[in-house]
């Protein structure tokens, strides 16, 4: 258990690391990457989630979503890229290169993050899988993980939904009421987020990562991500970055976004590694050095 005092020390050595890993090249590389990964990547999660729920409530709901963080214009260039990447493909064969060309499409970015997390815990060369099955078995955690992401999504549909009808059922019936639900709304997104990166900080690094290390960092990593897109939203809208670069205005919105938002990542996974090494699995490994 943290004791409140020990907050800012692990604050202040999170950051730290983050400076010594160099996060910031590290976030500019994942923002590249997710230009190219994005469309493939919510082709596949859209595809998924809308067998089960109706696909364009599904794609409604990520418009909708993106563009609460990087603005309509922004969302509808997300849009445009994805009807682009999903336009069916005449013939087996060029069905089949399709799909394929999807799925490396959309795992390519989750390699790099796999990158990243391997800096950030220090995993030696030795460790990293390599060669035909190495690369194999990164791509199908990839793949996993957007599974996951899709799941998350199915979830974030249905308590959305149940919360909208209980609000219409309730309303005017309970005064103050809304709030609540409001409150349940934010509660059970923070934790959906929180879930989202508990996974991508257990499963993505190349070296056995302690369930008891990635909760208290995923949670941080949450709190600091919502808040983190208020202020990231807020700056993008006052900085008028769409207007001063025109027809690519929303490409570099996008860009930014990814950017800001991969550093916030970056910085949590920071301090879900202090984390260990101080209080979670790793810290007998460190007691000597400590002593020392």
């Amino acid at each position: 258990m943290i004791r409140p005092k020990y907050v800012f020390a692990l604050a202040r050595k999170a950051v730290s690391a983050y400076a010594d890993d160099y996060a910031p090249s590290m976030g500019a590389a994942i923002a590249y990457y997710t230009v190219f990964s994005l469309a493939p990547l919510l082709v596949i999660v859209i595809a998924v989630a809308g067998a089960v729920f109706d696909r364009e409530a599904v794609q409604g709901m990520i418009v909708a979503q993106l563009a609460g963080l990087i603005g309509s214009e922004g969302a509808v260039f997300v849009q445009a890229l994805v009807r682009n990447a999903s336009d069916p493909e005449q013939g087996l064969i060029a069905g089949l290169v399709s799909v394929v060309a999807l799925v490396i499409g959309a795992t390519t970015v989750f390699a790099e993050l796999q990158r990243a997390l391997d800096r950030i815990w220090h995993v030696p060369e030795s460790a990293k899988p390599s060669g035909i099955w190495g690369l194999l078995r990164a791509r199908l955690l990839s793949f996993g993980l957007i599974l996951g992401l899709a799941f998350v999504l199915m979830v974030s549909l249905i308590v959305s939904t149940a919360v909208a009808a209980l609000g219409e059922w309730t309303g005017g019936m309970m005064p103050g009421w809304e709030a609540v639900l409001q409150a349940i709304n934010a509660l059970v997104s923070i934790s959906i987020t929180t879930l989202l990166f508990a996974m991508i900080f257990k499963l993505m690094p190349s070296t056995p990562i302690a369930w008891r290390d990635v909760g208290i960092g995923a949670l941080v990593t949450a709190v600091l991500f919502e808040v983190g897109k208020l202020l990231i939203g807020l700056y993008l809208g006052k900085s008028g970055v769409t207007e001063s670069f025109a027809a690519a205005g929303s490409l570099v919105v996008l860009l930014a976004w990814v950017y800001y938002a991969s550093q916030i990542f970056l910085l949590g996974a920071e301090f879900t590694k202090v984390y260990a090494d101080e209080h979670g699995s790793l810290r007998a490994n460190h007691a000597p050095t400590a002593s020392a």
